[in-house]
């Protein structure tokens, strides 16, 4: 077996206080000066360490470029000629230039506090009742064995999660379950793909039931964003439906999308979870302080309110913005028509979805009509417009005051509620069809589908297909759709082995010309080319640096 040397990991970060204290777990503090010696006595270090794996947990405004990872897709084109994107663009990616390589690190550095926290906290029951009179004490002393619990059972999660990441970026890595010391030699063997996900699924098998059901319908709703079982059935079900995929299952084995149906299943159906789809409108649910609160949401990311998203991408021509990432007319061209299409307007009848997500010539955003044509306030020939014809509208506060320091709530999704739907519908029509409805379930591939094409309008055609193969398309197409922008995509292309394919497409915007009667009219054009390198980029290489410091004991992925 391959053995590889393992980065030296630190704890990323944690909060203080305990279990009564008001919710600030995404702090990230940590006292430095504390030894083995002086927080062996501390009790309050059992929720110090606790919250320290969770500042690992990816923020997606800053993913790339410090903008969404989407840049990496044919989602959007970059409006800046230069930036780390290209390397995805340009199939460049290699060992010494990738550059979400310092995910990596930090996932190995959750999983570290994961493991640093389980081993910390092994005699935690005794931890507990030490130097307390647990009789007088008795409320506090029950409440942070309720706690400590929970907090053990949720570095399991993390542990589960962290690993679901590293296998999607680099296929099999190895699987560390204990605290390394700094000083020791840290080679160990690499897993292959198929022993990580089985242990993330013995993970979420063996401690689903430790985890709180629900913090928003607890007596701690304080607490809310922390793991529950819904966050580690859903990351069971993420993690097979990839297992289950063209990339990882070859021969399309039935038995490995059973399995992911099931998973998702669960999700749907576990009782306590509570999970539905967001009534409030599709583009309100990713607006201000909506989404932790909504049902809809599974695990999201806060962050006190700033503007970065708005600077990076409100159009060069509204005070503040730079128009950032602009969505690509390949996207934009698939969301369908609700009724007939309108020669004069190609964005009248479309998807609803569109309005949301993306702001298109004629629309109203930041209080005026953007105009794109010649001229227009929004001239494509001005520095720095939108290569696409195009702006990003999905995520973004309308009308906030960049010159005076304008903020507002982001709130970055990592699982929500239609995903689990969606991963269903693909897992269920692969493993049975779209309309069958097996022993033990209740819903078929084709209604999980529906629901989340409802909520978007009950006006979408329908989907009618009784074929796997047409049916799988129609899946596809949704996920595109529902989920743009949300780092979906990227993997979506390589687990389905179709990033070879669209990843090798230009990517298209439009050119905005104004008619002497005001109407406007819109001409495809190619505005960037792609490369995608295949088989190399269906993986991530391992850094140099990794490879030169294991002494050869790393093996390269293929194709690097």
């Amino acid at each position: 077996m391959k053995k590889r040397l393992l980065y030296t990991l630190v704890l990323a970060g944690s909060l203080t206080g305990g279990a009564g204290c008001t919710k600030n777990f995404l702090d990230t503090k940590i006292d430095t000066n504390a030894t083995p010696e002086t927080i062996i006595t501390d009790r309050a270090t059992l929720y110090t360490f606790a919250n320290a794996f969770y500042a690992a947990l990816p923020y997606g405004f800053n993913a790339l470029d410090n903008n969404l990872f989407a840049a990496a897709t044919d989602e959007v084109q970059q409006t800046q000629a230069s930036g780390n994107a290209l390397v995805f663009n340009q199939g460049t990616l290699n060992p010494n230039s990738n550059p979400d390589a310092n995910a990596y690190r930090n996932l190995y550095e959750g999983i570290r506090a994961a493991n640093y926290y389980l081993d910390y906290s092994a005699n935690w029951r005794n931890f507990i009742a030490l130097y307390r009179d647990t009789v007088a004490d008795v409320t506090n002393y029950e409440k942070d064995k309720l706690f400590v619990g929970w907090y053990r059972a949720e570095a399991h999660v993390a542990r589960a999660y962290y690993y679901s990441e590293l296998i999607k970026r680099f296929g099999g890595v190895p699987l560390i379950t204990q605290t390394l010391d700094k000083a020791t030699n840290r080679y160990v063997a690499k897993s292959t793909y198929e022993q990580v996900v089985d242990f993330i699924v013995a993970e979420v098998d063996t401690y689903r039931d430790s985890l709180q059901v629900n913090w928003k319908t607890s007596s701690y709703t304080d607490q809310d964003g922390r793991f529950t079982k819904g966050v580690a059935l859903a990351i069971k079900a993420r993690v097979l439906l990839h297992a289950a995929s063209p990339l990882h299952n070859p021969n399309s084995e039935a038995a490995k999308w059973q399995k992911a149906a099931a998973a998702a299943r669960d999700v749907m159906t576990t009782t306590g979870l509570g999970y539905a789809l967001y009534t409030g409108g599709y583009g309100a649910y990713f607006a201000g302080g909506n989404a932790p609160a909504a049902n809809e949401t599974i695990l999201a990311i806060r962050r006190p309110a700033d503007n970065n998203p708005e600077v990076n991408n409100y159009p060069i021509a509204t005070p503040g913005g730079n128009s950032g990432l602009t969505p690509s007319h390949n996207l934009v061209a698939d969301y369908e028509y609700i009724g007939m299409p309108d020669a004069a307007d190609p964005y009248k009848n479309r998807d609803p979805r569109l309005a949301a997500s993306i702001v298109t010539n004629g629309s109203t955003w930041n209080g005026r009509v953007i105009d794109q044509s010649p001229g227009g306030r929004d001239d494509q020939a001005r520095s720095n417009s939108s290569r696409t014809g195009y702006y990003l509208r999905k995520f973004l506060t309308d009308q906030l005051n960049l010159t005076q320091g304008g903020t507002a709530q982001h709130n970055w999704v990592l699982m929500r509620y239609a995903e689990v739907l969606l991963n269903y519908a693909e897992a269920m029509n692969e493993a049975y069809g779209p309309d069958a409805l097996p022993t033990g379930y209740t819903v078929t591939a084709r209604q999980a589908l529906k629901m989340v094409r409802d909520r978007a309008s009950n006006a979408l055609p329908a989907i009618t297909t009784t074929s796997i193969p047409d049916f799988r398309k129609a899946v596809k197409h949704e996920r595109r759709i529902e989920l743009a922008f949300e780092d979906f995509r990227y993997w979506d292309l390589l687990r389905w082995k179709e990033a070879e394919t669209v990843l090798n497409q230009p990517i298209q915007g439009v050119r905005v010309s104004k008619n002497a009667n005001g109407s406007y009219t819109y001409q495809v054009v190619n505005v960037a080319t792609r490369t995608f390198r295949a088989p190399a980029m269906y993986y991530y290489p391992f850094s140099q640096a990794e490879v030169v410091n294991s002494k050869g004991a790393l093996e390269q992925n293929t194709g690097y």
